[in-house]
């Protein structure tokens, strides 16, 4: 979340920054105007206040000079104030509401180096800070070079009969896939291998966090209030009975006030004086009367059997989250570990790590990479989540994005970092690079990592604070980054290690956890 009072100081700087930013909702001027107005409520509230505390005391000394009359009419003026003080708070807390809900849906602003641009066709290729692209080129893998047409991944893990996607369409729709064998266990691998290295090499601790999450979890890394729809979520089935029973309720009362005005209705005609007790009219009007009268009291008493049933849920409600949210990815925990805290200075940078199921709706994504395992909506991933100093954020960048290109060095698989431009950046990002691994059967790069450094954005939203060497108080910077995809990577082992008969090499970094299995290959 960005700090309303920099950009009050730095309006222009704002815009401009925000210039090449997709989807901006509000300017500088606009942000600034809400800001006004929240301040002019809070100075008319404090007014109130004030004068409120000056007749309490004046109240006091009234009385104790025995000028009832005055004691009474300062009295009515704090009665007036209150109503004016209550009034202002509600103006306050709406008016604070709509700051905090426009800032919230503002992106975080790009960093100077960031190149300008409106999509991925304007991302930099990054070679490093150096910019030396001989020198990132000695510790990159060559792009391999087949004897023969080299195959997509889903055509070679179909034909060894380990990737099954019509069986798991039937289970659970499209865009999931099912593992089987050698590449079942070739995905463990991967992630094994991956969380051992940063673990070991890298100096991240492994954390094993929830895969449900509040929503709270979800505003402080900035993936709502925006990108609801991106996100699955739980239904507590509770509260779906709750609601199921307040719908009955209604119901009943609507059908209660008609049988009401039935039973009225009939009483009527039979008060009529010209209706005989002996009529025919009149015992059928008595036997409609009886119906509706035993008619109401079933129903009275059903609702109040319902009512029973829908206060027992409510207060089951209470001790239960009313919703969780799937993660779309780990980065959401872990960054959100520091929520509400205050860390010390020599404990920072805190470096976590997770491999963790991801889930993610993919709303956006109608008619994309429909065949294979590229664009799923569950998925397993290493992340990485950097907690660090404003002072010392962009080195860790740098160094994250070095952790992240060396499990597809150690894989001995090509890539290339780009600098993504500020229309292909993420929302919360201040600046990304993302890694794209070379897939020979498509013939082409594709995103494997986004490494993001995020500043202040999502330490303003979740209150995450460091206190520095001089004890003041400060916002930490936060950085995530995927290290890897790890279903991405399984595709790029896949692609790049084919071999002509069908079969695929287990990269020599992998077969100790394969069990020195060295070649995946149909049986």
């Amino acid at each position: 979340m960005l700090d309303i009072n920099w950009i009050r100081a730095n309006a222009a700087a704002a815009d401009a920054a925000l210039k090449h930013r997709k989807n901006v909702p509000f300017s500088a001027s606009e942000l600034i105007a809400i800001d006004d107005e929240r301040k002019a409520v809070i100075v008319k509230l404090e007014e109130a206040q004030a004068a409120r505390n000056a007749f309490s005391k004046q109240i006091g000394q009234a009385k104790a000079q025995k000028d009832e009359a005055k004691a009474a009419d300062l009295m009515a003026q704090v009665a007036h104030l209150k109503d004016i003080i209550q009034e202002g708070e509600e103006q306050r807390r709406t008016i604070e509401d709509k700051l905090r809900n426009a800032l919230l849906v503002m992106p975080n602003l790009p960093k100077d180096d960031v190149p300008a641009g409106e999509d991925e066709a304007d991302n930099v290729e990054y070679f490093g800070p150096n910019g030396n692209a001989a020198t990132a080129a000695k510790i990159r893998a060559p792009r391999p070079v087949f004897s023969f047409k080299p195959k997509e991944h889903f055509e070679t893990g179909e034909a060894l009969g380990m990737m099954d996607f019509e069986t798991a369409a039937k289970i659970s729709g499209a865009r999931f896939t099912i593992l089987k064998s050698g590449l079942a266990r070739m995905e463990r691998a991967l992630g094994q291998f991956m969380l051992d290295l940063h673990t070991n090499d890298h100096g991240y601790l492994e954390v094993q966090p929830p895969l449900l999450v509040r929503d709270e979890a979800l505003y402080g890394t900035n993936q709502l209030p925006k990108f609801e729809e991106d996100l699955f979520q739980t239904t507590n089935s509770l509260e779906v009975m709750a609601g199921f029973l307040t719908r009955e309720i209604i119901k009943s009362q609507n059908d209660q006030r008609l049988l009401a005005d039935d039973i009225a209705s009939i009483e009527r005609r039979l008060s009529d004086p010209d209706l005989s007790e002996k009529s025919l009219l009149w015992t059928f009007q008595a036997s409609q009367l009886r119906q509706k009268q035993g008619e109401h009291e079933s129903r009275a008493g059903g609702e109040k059997v319902l009512s029973g049933r829908l206060a027992e849920l409510e207060a089951r409600l209470k001790s239960v989250p009313r919703k969780l949210f799937l993660i779309p990815t780990a980065e959401v925990p872990l960054t959100n570990l520091v929520r509400e805290s205050i860390q010390r200075e020599e404990d920072l940078p805190l470096r976590f790590t997770a491999l963790t199921p991801c889930f993610r709706s993919e709303a956006g994504s109608a008619g994309r990479d429909t065949r294979g395992m590229l664009r799923q909506h569950q998925f397993n991933k290493v992340e990485l989540v950097s907690i660090t100093t404003p002072e010392t954020s962009a080195d860790e960048h740098e160094r994250m994005l070095a952790c992240s290109e060396a499990v597809l060095q150690k894989l001995g698989i090509h890539y290339r970092v780009m600098t993504l431009s500020t229309g292909d950046m993420g929302f919360g990002a201040q600046k990304t690079y993302d890694i794209e691994v070379w897939l020979p059967g498509q013939d082409t790069y594709r995103e494997i990592s986004s490494v993001s450094v995020c500043g202040d954005f999502q330490a303003r939203r979740m209150e995450a604070r460091y206190r520095d060497k001089d004890g003041k108080v400060r916002h930490v910077h936060t950085l995530n980054g995927s290290a890897l995809a790890v279903g991405r990577a399984l595709i790029a082992v896949i692609e790049n290690y084919q071999q002509e008969d069908g079969s695929i090499a287990v990269p020599d970094v992998l077969q100790p956890y394969m069990g020195g299995l060295k070649v995946i290959a149909a049986k």
